[in-house]
Parts: structure tokens; C-alpha cells; sequence
């Protein structure tokens, strides 16, 4: 069954950017992208719940020609199902038993797991949270671990590649430097071999377009003290 639309419900320059960019990368400008206003507390609706109890962006909704509807909500897993589904993008290796899909693997999900945990702490308790909830320990434990640990990771790496699996481009800089320019956000990877990574990958088209409304970005929570719905 063929695709027929997607839909991908965004908020500038947060975890949503990497899907529109894989979006970009894959399908071209061939896809519907809606706004989700965060900040307002849109993402809690009874309409956006009915489709993402998560309460977060992405969304990604898949139209078939049947009319039926696929909703996907984990970003890293978008970004993997769009690299695989457009083998001719060449932007993953092929399914199957070879280490370098094993590789791509392990960076496609340190990204999304162990990379972004720690991004997401320091974010949540420096501008999310409400004062009273938010943590200074939690950031500095997370700043640390950041640095100590996932920074040299990411450096012995692109120390020997030009990109984070080798000599090509992939799916897996798509997370990975969608990752770095949040760190550098919070001056982290601040090291030259960070800004020369990302030299590189933002010269990108679809890099470019899926980033040209973070302008729109602010990561501050507007009123975050007195939203009571807003749980990060």
C-alpha cells in the first residue's frame, strides 16, 4: 500500500526539526507540516490527546491510499522508518547483518536515548520547569555527565570521519547533529570539531529548511510559573 500524505506536527527547533529534516531528506518539500503552539499548552487539547496522549511533538501521521492512518510519536523511530523506507536516499546502510547497520544503529539510538536524556534534563529544569519544581543539582549532575561523558564519545568519532558513521552522511547525523546544535544552545560541544561538524551538515538544503523557523524559538517557557497544565 502506498503513502499517500504525511503530516508532521512541529514546534521550531525542537525534536520535531529532525523529523521535518528527515522529512526534507527523503520525500522533499512532499509533506504537510502543522504547528503545535507549546508554549500555549495547544499539545493538551482533547483533539491533539486523541491523537498524541504523549502530549508532545512529533506527531507523525501517515495517510495510506486505503484512507487509513498511521501515527507515529517516538522522533528517532521517524527518522529510522523515513531513512529505511527510501533505501535509494541512500542514508542508512541496508537492513540486515553487517556492522556498519549495527554502528548506524547504536548512533541513531545513542541519540535518542542516552545524548538526549541528558539535553532534556538541563533544558527542562533551566527553562521549563516551574521555579519552584526545578532543580539546580540536576542540572549540574547532567552538564557534567554531558561533558564527561557523552562529549568524548562524539569527538573520538568525528576526529576520524567527517561524519558521525563514517564518510557519508546518515540518518544518524540527521539525530545526532539535531542534538549537537541543542547542546551548543546550552554551550556545550563547543569545541572546533563541533563547529566544523555542523559546517558541514547545515550547508545541507534539507538542513536549511527544516531549521528556518527556529528563529521563532525561545527557550524560555513564556509565564512557566503560573501555566498549571505544563508538565514538560
Amino acid at each position: 500500500m502506498k503513502i499517500k500524505k504525511l503530516k508532521l506536527y512541529h514546534f521550531p527547533a525542537t525534536r520535531s526539526a529532525r523529523v521535518r529534516w528527515a522529512l526534507h531528506e527523503t520525500v522533499g518539500d512532499d509533506f504537510e507540516v502543522q504547528t503545535v503552539q507549546l508554549y500555549s499548552g495547544e499539545q493538551y487539547s482533547e483533539e491533539y490527546l486523541l491523537k498524541n496522549p504523549n502530549h508532545n511533538v512529533p506527531l507523525l501521521e501517515i495517510v495510506l491510499e486505503d484512507g487509513s492512518v498511521h501515527r507515529m510519536l517516538e522522533s528517532v523511530a521517524m527518522v529510522e522508518w523515513l531513512v529505511d523506507a527510501f533505501p535509494e536516499k541512500r542514508l542508512s546502510p541496508p537492513v540486515g547483518q553487517s556492522l556498519e547497520r549495527a554502528d548506524f544503529l547504536q548512533m541513531l539510538h545513542f541519540g535518542g536515548t542516552w545524548m538526549d536524556m541528558m539535553l532534556w534534563q538541563v533544558r527542562i529544569h533551566e527553562h521549563v520547569l516551574p521555579s519552584a519544581q526545578a532543580d539546580s543539582r540536576t542540572i549540574e549532575r547532567y552538564r557534567k555527565k554531558f561533558v564527561e561523558e557523552v562529549e568524548p564519545q562524539l569527538k573520538e568519532r568525528l576526529s576520524r570521519m567527517p561524519f558521525i558513521c563514517g564518510e557519508e552522511f546518515s540518518g544518524a547525523d540527521i539525530v545526532i547533529g539535531h542534538n549537537v546544535t541543542w547542546a551548543r544552545g546550552y554551550k556545550l560541544c563547543q569545541d572546533d570539531i563541533f563547529r566544523e561538524y555542523l559546517s558541514r551538515i547545515s550547508k545541507r538544503p534539507a538542513f536549511v529548511k527544516s531549521f528556518e523557523d527556529a528563529r521563532d524559538f525561545t527557550p524560555e517557557v513564556p509565564d512557566k510559573d503560573r501555566m498549571k497544565k505544563f508538565s514538560g
